[in-house]
């Protein structure tokens, strides 16, 4: 049976932190075998200790994890503090296996002991110093039956750390799940969509020049309205690009950033390369938005039963600075699910399907 157990702390020691997350763990559930750890960067020098310490405590030999400018846990945020969250899970033992540049993962079309495909989805964790993050996680997902992976990339002021069963980095690694193990995961993108959608009539490099053969800021002046017009600058920081995924039955979409407005030539500039033909729509993007939109997703992936456990993978760009107050959204999510063990840590991009997202939350449900 699949159980979860979480332990949280923050402390000046390690040691003290670490010891505090695993009494929180007792009593673990029977047989666990897999363990997520995420510490904030203030613990990177000591990741190795913190590793060999847990492994000791908990008798538990597979962990996987991250390192992070915060982290995670149900209705709790440490940000910019030493701290770390612990998760414990037992699993079938054939439903899961680590894998990184030392250790493969399971070929597609492998079946488990039990008749489960063994490469199903996968939790994964990313250096973004690595080049090309995209193009592996594209590989990876790729490499599994639903073609489905969530994740983070690491995000710390000193060392990158990943973990699996040992410390790495660089690359991606992590945790390949069978189908055996009933997950369900949603994204929330951190804004909101306006109504309008545009074609790209015109466009050079990052730049977009005609939206419905309009000039484009003419279209984006129209779009957000009187209130917004008079202050571009003050827009450009409330608005952002939303470029849908071709093929998504969820209505799907990338955030991408204004970098920049020419009144004189009324053009936009945008962090992506946009192709004629393409649709786009313009996002808001303030606590109110972040808000509605978190509260769709939850509404989405609302199970029928408690959630036996949970991961959370949310941009550094969000939390106080997107809710408001601190934990905040930590606090909305167990208002709507419950209080369930939930790990996870504030990233340097999002891992969802076979793509990279910034200013998202992914949230991961075990059933």
């Amino acid at each position: 049976m699949t159980a979860f157990s979480v332990g949280h702390a923050g402390a000046k020691r390690w040691q003290d932190a670490a010891r505090k997350c695993v009494q929180s763990l007792s009593p673990m559930p029977p047989s666990v075998n897999l363990g997520f750890l995420y510490f904030t960067d203030h613990f990177a020098a000591s990741a190795a200790e913190i590793l060999t310490y847990l492994k000791s405590e908990t008798g538990i030999v597979h962990w996987v994890g991250s390192v992070g400018v915060g982290v995670l846990a149900g209705g709790v945020e440490y940000l910019d503090e030493p701290a770390m969250v612990v998760m414990v899970a037992a699993l079938p033992e054939d439903g899961f296996r680590v894998f990184s540049g030392k250790a493969r993962p399971p070929a597609r079309g492998e079946l488990t002991a039990s008749g489960a495909v063994a490469a199903h989805f996968a939790v994964v964790h990313a250096d973004p110093r690595t080049d090309d993050v995209a193009g592996l996680i594209e590989d990876m997902a790729q490499k599994l039956a639903s073609g489905f992976l969530v994740g983070g990339l690491s995000s710390s002021r000193s060392e990158h750390w990943q973990i699996a069963d040992e410390l790495i980095s660089g690359g991606l690694s992590g945790l390949v799940l069978s189908s055996g193990i009933a997950i369900s995961t949603r994204l929330t993108q951190g804004c909101a969509p306006l109504e309008a959608r545009h074609r790209v009539t015109a466009c050079e490099r990052n730049i977009l020049v005609t939206l419905d053969n309009r000039p484009a800021l003419d279209v984006f002046i129209e779009d957000i309205g009187p209130r917004f017009a008079g202050d571009l600058e003050e827009a450009g920081r409330m608005f952002s690009v939303g470029l849908p995924v071709e093929g998504s039955d969820s209505g799907d979409y990338l955030v991408r950033n204004l970098a920049g407005i020419d009144r004189g030539n009324k053009l936009l500039a945008i962090g992506d390369y946009p192709q004629t033909g393409m649709q786009l729509m313009f996002c808001r993007r303030d606590g109110a938005g972040a808000r509605e939109d978190l509260l769709r997703m939850l509404n989405d992936i609302r199970p029928a039963t408690p959630p036996r456990g949970g991961l959370y993978f949310a941009c550094v760009g969000r939390g106080a600075g997107m809710f408001g107050e601190r934990s905040e959204e930590m606090r909305i999510i167990r208002e709507h699910l419950g209080d369930f063990p939930l790990a996870g840590f504030f990233a340097n991009g999002e891992i969802s399907h076979d793509r990279l997202y910034g200013y998202t939350g992914v949230l991961t449900l075990f059933l």
